[in-house]
């Protein structure tokens, strides 16, 4: 009997403290991140058909995703940021100047950030998926049809 009541208690302690561990994450759908992107982090509709084209390529909109490389790098987060030149694993570091795992939850702020950044950089041509997928504009989706993008309303003011 006492064994039954240990083991029931170090069952229930296990399953809290991997519930304690897990990583919020969040899968989007197609028209609630592109009004998301365009309304809260002020990116611009008239490359919303990218953005999302790559999205759905690189990490089927799941703000979990980690993918291991064949050269043993890791891209994290929605947009599938490498650990090789944009950010650090455990610590703050690379061009984003941010951890990795901070780019694998359900809090995008910084992806957001981070992929303009790189995008600013480098262009779309950093993400292997954009390129593979999204490169040729008769396979960007058409979002004003899918999303109504042109009815977004506009930018939001910051104080608002």
């Amino acid at each position: 009997m006492a064994t039954t009541v240990c083991l029931s208690l170090l069952l229930l302690l296990s399953c809290f403290m991997l519930q304690q561990q897990q990583v919020e994450s969040k899968r989007y759908l197609r028209c609630e991140l592109t009004k998301l992107m365009v309304q809260q982090y002020r990116f611009e509709k008239s490359l919303m058909s990218n953005w999302i084209c790559l999205v759905e390529h690189e990490s089927e909109l799941d703000t979990n995703k980690v993918k291991n490389n064949e050269n043993h790098s890791k891209n994290y987060g929605l947009f599938q940021i490498s650990n090789k030149d944009y950010c650090a694993e455990g610590r703050k570091g690379g061009l984003c100047n941010m951890k990795c795992e901070d780019l694998s939850n359900d809090e995008i702020s910084d992806d957001m950030a981070c992929a303009k950044l790189i995008q600013q950089r480098d262009g779309f041509k950093y993400w292997k998926g954009w390129n593979r997928y999204c490169r040729n504009t008769q396979n960007l989706p058409n979002l004003d049809v899918s999303c109504k993008l042109t009815q977004i309303p506009p930018l939001r003011p910051i104080w608002g």
